[in-house]
């Protein structure tokens, strides 16, 4: 594997959104964000968005469509199904892993910021369905922050939570719950 002693390091910040070959590690911190992987294990190509809101729910004027923004989760992916497009293999071949929609403040306040984290999470298992893709693995919900990395070049995505560093490879199982 050439260039993997000095790959590319790219850090998302929430609303931001990367696609990258195998020379590339993409790595991101969530609290109740949701953060998702898309890898083609062929190609080596992937990427990952970090998104805030499940939905762009302002509502659209005749004629007006709103600008792109990797906040929402429905913007979030479509970015990312553009840069897909661009290398011309079917969305269903790639293969896709979810992270975050974690409670950062548990017991405190009245639960909206433990709803947000469920309705990220929601949005990230509807967008799979919606777009025929092969989840394979996730780690989602629960208490506390996440820092994950996503290795391009192998598809491995390495998430700490909790203290504990965890590798979810390719062939990981569906869920790590």
């Amino acid at each position: 594997m050439e260039n993997l002693l000095h790959p590319l390091e790219v850090f998302l910040h929430p609303g931001d959104y990367y696609f990258a070959d195998r020379h590339t590690r993409i790595g991101t911190v969530l609290g109740s964000c949701v953060a998702m992987t898309f890898w083609h294990p062929q190609l080596l190509v992937g990427g990952m968005c970090h998104y805030m809101l499940p939905e762009y729910s302002r509502g659209y004027r005749v004629g007006i469509q709103a600008a792109a923004d990797g906040r929402y989760a429905d913007m979030a992916v479509a970015m990312l199904l553009e840069e897909m497009d661009a290398v011309g293999a079917p969305h269903k071949e790639y293969q896709v892993k979810l992270f975050g929609g974690g409670s950062m403040f548990p017991g405190v306040g009245n639960g909206k910021a433990a709803a947000l984290g469920a309705k990220n999470v929601q949005a990230a298992r509807r967008l799979v369905l919606q777009y025929g893709f092969d989840c394979v693995a996730e780690h989602l919900g629960d208490n506390g922050h996440r820092k994950v990395v996503f290795e391009v070049w192998s598809g491995d995505v390495w998430v700490r939570h909790r203290q504990q560093a965890l590798l979810i490879p390719e062939s990981a199982n569906r869920s790590l719950r």
